[in-house]
């Protein structure tokens, strides 16, 4: 399941507009990486977005 174990991020759904305006549904995925992480001092393999490691909301595991 495409969601991040941080933050919740998860896919939207919305849609795709051409030039003629003519609407068909697509989705966005959140860039999700697998990430060995820091959970009660223990290492866990966690989904986590990207946005979530940049700003420091996990501690990675060496």
């Amino acid at each position: 399941m495409a969601k991040c174990a941080v933050c919740g991020k998860g896919t939207v759904t919305g849609n795709q507009i051409s030039h003629s305006h003519i609407k068909t549904k697509r989705t966005w995925a959140p860039n999700l990486q697998k990430v060995k992480v820091l959970v009660n001092g223990s290492t866990k393999r966690l989904l986590v977005c990207t946005r979530c490691l940049r700003s420091g909301k996990v501690q990675r595991a060496v």
